[in-house]
């Protein structure tokens, strides 16, 4: 038996990874706050990790000595400190602070970047500004303000790099005593000082590498960006000829439904002898004739409402709580002629619960999938409507199995995808549209539902409809055992 869950989620303009801003091409907000939680989370290793190394000063700092690693003077506990609280001040700007002019993604990482620059900037002049090639961990941040930031922002933070750059150097060999090598490094293997003119060429040669960094890293990143601008355009247009085109089949479909009603309304008077006999023969095409008729009736209705359940937003949409039981009853009500000329039994057996939908829809959702079940059972079967619920934690499924055709398992993957219908359904079923399931899809995806489909090959199929923050009625809950 193959089993296949399916998820929906309605897009939604938050989830657009890029966002015109005037001639600009930023990232949006919702990437760069997950860029910032992944940033505070790499710094909470790096806190973790000068944490452990200061542990390890502390329990065999002889045995570090002999290889040349000495005591740092405190530094470290300092840095620690800083970017704890620096980071605790990222989070709760994101959580709990109301988005504002002076609280943006934007400005939480800018923020972040001068935070760690400085730090950075204490740990290369402990560390030496000269003599390490510490220095070179500066890059990063230009890179990142190059991928996260326009180029004249990212030009702003290679020019801060290179003042603190600078100004550590210049400290380091004008104002006091140049770092040995490194204070990880005992004295007795560090070099003698460099000359006053070597730091000074030293200077010159990273902050000129930085601008040569931020220039190469800029450049790609707008070649980057244009590329990203006319995917954008291109996504934007082909939703646009989407949606035209959706317009024009629908308007063709409004313009076929009048006359393919006149048409059937005229069979049907001939047929019922108001235009005089007619033979055998002229009866069985008008019979003929009224069943296409029916069928594309049916196709016509099908398609008004896949594509009004498509205009559906749930920024405006109603959802309100409606009893399972309620709706499904009428579903059955509706359903029970049709499974009746088929010879197909309806068994409902169900628990009542509470869900939080769109009631129209989920009617809608319901009785397309039971009259699925009954289109493709076999004669004098049933199909059974049960569920299963956990109190728990508030979830219930809805399951409704025919004991039908079945699904090929290679089929399974594609059954909501519009206007798809298998040969084995189509063999058994030749008036189908392929549109029932697409509805279905539509409905859950606008209610917010889960779907699971169990089916094995002329042995039938299950969907199990997921409903999560139900509620049990008042009745059910006196009627539980204390």
């Amino acid at each position: 038996m193959a089993i296949t869950e399916f998820s929906w989620n309605k897009p939604s303009n938050q989830n657009i990874l890029l966002e015109i801003k005037g001639d600009k091409l930023k990232l949006s907000d919702d990437v760069l706050i997950s860029n910032i939680r992944w940033f505070i989370t790499f710094r909470w290793i790096l806190i973790v990790t000068l944490v452990f190394f200061e542990i390890l000063m502390l329990s065999a700092s002889d045995t570090l000595a002999q290889f040349g690693i000495s005591d740092q003077n405190k530094w470290p506990i300092a840095i620690i400190v800083v970017l704890i609280v620096a980071n605790i001040a990222y989070l709760f700007a994101l959580d709990h602070c109301r988005p504002s002019k002076y609280n943006s993604p934007s400005i939480n990482l800018w923020i972040q970047i001068i935070v760690d620059l400085l730090c950075l900037s204490v740990v290369v002049h402990y560390i030496g500004s000269t003599t390490t090639p510490i220095s070179f961990f500066y890059v990063l941040h230009i890179a990142l303000a190059c991928i996260f930031f326009s180029t004249r922002e990212s030009l702003y933070v290679t020019i801060l790099v290179c003042f603190m750059d600078t100004i550590v150097i210049l400290v380091d060999n004008f104002f006091i005593t140049q770092t040995p090598l490194s204070t990880l490094i005992s004295s007795r293997l560090s070099f003698e000082s460099e000359r006053i003119e070597s730091a000074l060429l030293w200077m010159f040669f990273l902050d000129t590498l930085f601008i040569i960094v931020w220039y190469v890293v800029s450049r790609l990143s707008l070649i980057v960006r244009a590329h990203e601008r006319h995917l954008l355009d291109a996504y934007k247009q082909i939703n646009q000829a989407q949606v035209e085109k959706d317009q024009y089949a629908l308007l063709i479909t409004h313009q076929l439904k009048s006359p393919l009603d006149a048409i059937r309304s005229k069979i049907n008077l001939i047929k019922d002898g108001y235009l005089g006999e007619t033979s055998t023969e002229v009866a069985t095409a008008l019979e003929q004739m009224d069943v296409r008729a029916k069928n594309m009736s049916g196709l016509i209705l099908d398609l008004l409402r896949l594509e009004r359940l498509k205009d559906t937003c749930l920024d405006t949409a109603v959802f309100e709580p409606v009893e399972i039981q309620t709706v499904l009853q009428k579903c059955i009500e509706k359903l029970t002629p049709v499974a009746n000329s088929k010879q197909v039994a309806l068994n409902l057996s169900v628990k009542n619960f509470i869900c939080n939908v769109i009631p129209d829809q989920l009617g809608i959702l319901l009785e397309n999938i039971i009259s699925n079940a009954v289109t493709y059972s076999h004669e004098n079967s049933c199909v059974e409507i049960t569920s299963e619920i956990d109190e728990l934690n508030h979830i219930a499924h809805i399951t409704i199995t025919d004991h039908g055709i079945g699904i090929e398992s290679k089929d399974l993957p594609n059954i909501f995808n519009e206007y798809f219908y298998s040969p084995r359904a189509a063999m058994h079923n030749k008036a189908t549209s392929g549109i029932g399931l697409s509805i279905v899809k539509i409905a859950a995806e606008n209610n917010k539902l889960k779907i699971k489909v169990a089916s094995e090959p002329g042995a039938g199929t299950s969907f199990s409809i997921i409903f999560n923050d139900i509620e049990i009625p008042a009745e059910r809950i006196a009627a539980l055992p204390i």
